[in-house]
C-alpha cells in the first residue's frame, strides 16, 4: 500500500475507496445540507440591500471617532448648546485675477442671495466679504446637519459654476467642501471596490482549480458571509452599538471577501481530497469537515482575538473597527464550514468539473511510508522540501536577512499625520479652494480655533488668544448679531463684546452679548496658516499650554486644527499600547493550539520580522516612488493588525499540519511532508487576501491606499519567504525540539519510526 498525497490536502492511500456508513439517514444527508442552504440564502437576500443603506447609519465626521475624553470631542459636544442645529460650514471663495470687478461683486451678491433659500443651506448666510488684495471675496454657507453635505455642496458647486461672469472661480471648501470630497472619494465602494476584488479572486480561482462552476461556489460564499456580516453590522451601527465610516466599511467588505475565501480554498482542498477516498459524498464531506474545523476555527478565532484588541483603543475609529471586522471573520469561518460545505455536498464531483476527482484515484503529491523516503521528491514542492532537507540553516538565516535588511526601511516611514487636505489623492476641490484661500485671506478662516470656557475666565482667555503668535480676529459666539458672532477684546481688564455694524457704511459697531451655556461661553480665533498644516498644529498646542498654565479652570480648545491633534495623539497612544498586546494574544493562542512554548515564539518572531520587512519596503515605496506626504499613526497599526493576524493564519495552516505528520514520521519528515501538502492551498490563499486588500487602492484615500500596499505585499511575503521557506526551513533545523516541552519534543515518534 502507497501513502499519496493531493495537491492541496488529504493524506490518503491509494487502496480501495472507504464505503463509509455512519448511519445518518437519507432524509437527513438531503435535508441537512438544504436547511443550510435556505437559512443563508434567505440571510444574503436580507442582507443584500443594505448594502445602498450604509449611508444612513455612517458618518465621516472625525471628531465622533475621537475619544470621550478629547478636548476637541468636548468643545464639539457642547456647541450643540449654543446654536439650533448641527450645521457644518462651507467657505465660498470668489477669485478674479487682478481684482473683483463692480459687476463681479453685483452677481455674487445676488447669487448668495439666491443660495440662502437652496434646500439643504441653513440660515445665517454670510454677506461677501472682500480681500485686502481686492482680489477675491468670501462668504460663508452653513449647511444644514440633517441634509446630505455631499448632495448640497455639489449642488453650490454646479449652481455657482453656471451663475459667475466669465474670469470669476469659484471654490466651495471649508468642512463641508471637505466633507463633501471624502464622501464623493469612498463613493465607490459599493460598487469599484467590490466588483475590484471579486474580479481580482475570480481570476485566481480560475487558474486554480481550472474550473468554470468552483469559483462562482467560492466567491457565492465570501458573498454571502458579506451580506449576512453587512446587515448585523448595519443594526448594530443602527442601534448605536458600533460606529461605521467608509474606511471601516472598506476594510470590512474586503476583510470578508479574503478572508472567506482563504477559509473556502483550505476547505475545497480537504474535499477535493475526500472525495477520492470516499464513494459517497456524504462521508466525503463529513471527513473534509474533520481535517479543515481545527485550521479553521484557529485560523478564524486568532484574527478575531487580535481584531478585539482593538477595543482597548482610545480613537473611536479603532474602536469601531475591531467588533466590526470580527463579525465579519465570524460569517467567514461561518460560511465556509457551513454553506460552503452544503453547496459541494449538493454539487458533488461536478464542482469540479472538467477535472472531477474520481473515487480511489491517487494523489498528485506522493509521500513514501518508508521513512527514509518520507520526503515529497517531485514538482514546485518536493524541489523545494528538498532544498530544506539539504541546506536548511542556511535557507532560514539567508531568508532572515533578507527580510532584516528589507526591515530597514522602518526608519524612513513618516507615520506622524498627514494634513486634511491630503487624504484624497486625486482632484479635490476643497484642497485647491484651501490653497486659493491662503493667497488672499488668512488660511484658517474657514476653520477658526474653538476656546470653550467660563464666561468669568472671558477676559483671561480673549488676552491669551490675542498674544497668541499665529492668531488674529477673536471673536464670541452670539446668537443675537446678524453673523451670529460678535467681535471680542479687552479694554481696562472686562471682555468687551461688539456686533459688527449694520447699516450703512460708516456705521458705528454696537455692543452685544454672548451666547451663555451653563455659564460658559464659546470664543473664536482665525489662524493665520492653513488649519490642517504643521504650523497650525503648533500654534494650538503652544494656546492649549498657556491656556492650562493662566487659567484656573479648565478650558478645552477644539476646532478642525484640534481634532487632527487629538486624533494624532490618540493613534500614537493606541498604536503603543495594542501591537504588543496583539502580540501576546496571539502568542498565548498558538501556545494552546500547537502544545508548544518554543514553536509559538518563533512563529510570532517570524511574523514580526516579516511585518517589519514589509513596513521597511513600504516606507520606501510612498516616498520615494508614490511620493505620498506622510501617512497616519494608525496606519502601522492597522497593518500590524492585519498582517499578524492575517500572516499568522498560513503558520497555522502550515504548523497544525505539519504537527499532524511529526506524529506519524517524525518532527524533520513531518515538516517536509507538511510544506509539500499545504503548499499549493497556502499559497492560492495568500494571492487571493494579497488581491483583495489591494483592491482597495482603486478608492482614493491614501490611508486605504497605505494599507492595501502593506498588507497585500506582507502577505504575499509572507506567503512566499516566510511560509515557504523561513518556517519551515528553521523548524527542520532545529528539529523536535520545536515542540518543546510537549512529548514530541523528546523524540520519541522520530526514534520510534528510525527503529
Amino acid at each position: 500500500m502507497r501513502m499519496t498525497h493531493g495537491r492541496h490536502g488529504e493524506a490518503s492511500t491509494t487502496t480501495a475507496p472507504r464505503r463509509d456508513r455512519n448511519g445518518a439517514p437519507r432524509w437527513l444527508r438531503i435535508l441537512l445540507p438544504a436547511v443550510l442552504i435556505l437559512l443563508w440564502l434567505t440571510a444574503a437576500g436580507v442582507g443584500g440591500p443594505y448594502f445602498g443603506k450604509v449611508s444612513e447609519v455612517a458618518t465621516n465626521d472625525q471628531t465622533s471617532f475621537l475619544p470621550a475624553s478629547a478636548d476637541a470631542t468636548e468643545v464639539q459636544a457642547a456647541l450643540d448648546g449654543f446654536r439650533d442645529g448641527d450645521d457644518i460650514p462651507a467657505l465660498v471663495l470668489f477669485v478674479r485675477e487682478g481684482g473683483i470687478t463692480a459687476d463681479d461683486r453685483s452677481a455674487i451678491d445676488d447669487e448668495l442671495t439666491t443660495i440662502a433659500s437652496t434646500e439643504g443651506v441653513a440660515d445665517g448666510v454670510s454677506p461677501a466679504i472682500p480681500s485686502e488684495d481686492g482680489e477675491a471675496l468670501e462668504a460663508f454657507v452653513p449647511i444644514s446637519g440633517d441634509a446630505e453635505v455631499g448632495d448640497v455642496v455639489e449642488a453650490l458647486r454646479a449652481q455657482l459654476a453656471d451663475a459667475m461672469p466669465s474670469g470669476v472661480e469659484v471654490f466651495v471648501t471649508g468642512p463641508a467642501g471637505f466633507t463633501a470630497d471624502l464622501t464623493a472619494a469612498f463613493a465607490g465602494i459599493d460598487g469599484i471596490l467590490l466588483l475590484t476584488a471579486l474580479g481580482a479572486v475570480f481570476l485566481i480561482l480560475i487558474v486554480v482549480y481550472r474550473s468554470p462552476v468552483l469559483p462562482f461556489l467560492v466567491l457565492g460564499t465570501s458573498l454571502f458571509a458579506l451580506c449576512t456580516a453587512l446587515l448585523t453590522v448595519w443594526w448594530l451601527a443602527k442601534a448605536g452599538i458600533v460606529l461605521l465610516n467608509g474606511q471601516v466599511q472598506g476594510i470590512l467588505f474586503i476583510l470578508v471577501i479574503g478572508a472567506a475565501t482563504d477559509y473556502s480554498l483550505l476547505y475545497v482542498s480537504r474535499y477535493r481530497e475526500a472525495l477520492r477516498d470516499h464513494e459517497r459524498r456524504w462521508d466525503a464531506t463529513w471527513a473534509a469537515l474533520r481535517g479543515s474545523l481545527e485550521p479553521i476555527v484557529a485560523s478564524g478565532g486568532t484574527v478575531i482575538a487580535g481584531l478585539l484588541c482593538l477595543l482597548l483603543s482610545d480613537l473611536n475609529s479603532n474602536k469601531a473597527l475591531g467588533p466590526v471586522a470580527a463579525i465579519g471573520i465570524v460569517f467567514s469561518v461561518l460560511a465556509a464550514l457551513t454553506f460552503l460545505p452544503a453547496l459541494l455536498l449538493a454539487c458533488g464531483r461536478s464542482s469540479f468539473w472538467p477535472l472531477r476527482p474520481k473515487v480511489g484515484s491517487e494523489h498528485r503529491v506522493q509521500v513514501a511510508t518508508d521513512d527514509d523516503d518520507a520526503v515529497p521528491t517531485t514538482g514546485l514542492w518536493g524541489g523545494i522540501a528538498r532544498l530544506i532537507s539539504r541546506r536548511a540553516r542556511v535557507v532560514w538565516i539567508g531568508s532572515t536577512l533578507l527580510l532584516l535588511v528589507a526591515s530597514l526601511g522602518v526608519v524612513q516611514l513618516q507615520a506622524d499625520g498627514v494634513a486634511q487636505s491630503d487624504l484624497i489623492l486625486g482632484t479635490s476641490e476643497a484642497r485647491d479652494g484651501q490653497l486659493a484661500l491662503g493667497e488672499h485671506f488668512p488660511a484658517g478662516s474657514a476653520s477658526p480655533v474653538s476656546v470653550l470656557t467660563r464666561e468669568g475666565d472671558a477676559a483671561e482667555v480673549i488676552a491669551i488668544l490675542e498674544d497668541t503668535d499665529g492668531l488674529d480676529d477673536v471673536q464670541v459666539l452670539a446668537s443675537g448679531t446678524a453673523t451670529g458672532t460678535a467681535d471680542a477684546t479687552v479694554r481696562d481688564g472686562e471682555a468687551v463684546f461688539t456686533a459688527p455694524p449694520t447699516g450703512p457704511p460708516g456705521a458705528a459697531a454696537t455692543s452685544a452679548e454672548p451666547t451663555v451655556d451653563d455659564g460658559r461661553i464659546v470664543l473664536q480665533a482665525t489662524l493665520d496658516t492653513a488649519p490642517d498644516s504643521a504650523a497650525a498644529e503648533e500654534t494650538v498646542r503652544q494656546l492649549r499650554a498657556d491656556l492650562d498654565a493662566a487659567v484656573g479652570s479648565h478650558t478645552p480648545v477644539g476646532g478642525v486644527t484640534a481634532t487632527a491633534i487629538d486624533s494624532n495623539d490618540a493613534a500614537i497612544h493606541d498604536r503603543n499600547l495594542i501591537i504588543p498586546v496583539v502580540l501576546v494574544v496571539i502568542l498565548l493562542i498558538l501556545m494552546l493550539l500547537l502544545r508548544s512554548v518554543l514553536a509559538p515564539v518563533l512563529l510570532i518572531l517570524s511574523v514580526v520580522v516579516s511585518f517589519g520587512a514589509a513596513l521597511g519596503v513600504s516606507a520606501l515605496v510612498f516616498n520615494h516612488v508614490l511620493r505620498f506626504p506622510g501617512a497616519d499613526p494608525s496606519v502601522p497599526l492597522y497593518g500590524f493588525v492585519f498582517l499578524v493576524a492575517l500572516g499568522i493564519d498560513y503558520n497555522i495552516f502550515l504548523m497544525t499540519r505539519v504537527r499532524e505528520e511529526s506524529l506519524r514520521v517524525g518532527t524533520r519528515a513531518g515538516v517536509l511532508r507538511g510544506l509539500a501538502i499545504t503548499g499549493g492551498v497556502i499559497t492560492s490563499a495568500g494571492l487571493v487576501l494579497a488581491a483583495t486588500f489591494a483592491a482597495l487602492g482603486v478608492i482614493p484615500i491614501l490611508f486605504l491606499a497605505q494599507i492595501a500596499f502593506i498588507v497585500a505585499f506582507g502577505v504575499l511575503l509572507d506567503t512566499i519567504i516566510v511560509r515557504t521557506l523561513l518556517v519551515p526551513a528553521l523548524s527542520h533545523d532545529i528539529g523536535s525540539a520545536i515542540w518543546w516541552p510537549s512529548k514530541l519534543a523528546k523524540g520519541r515518534v522520530e526514534h520510534r519510526h528510525a527503529a
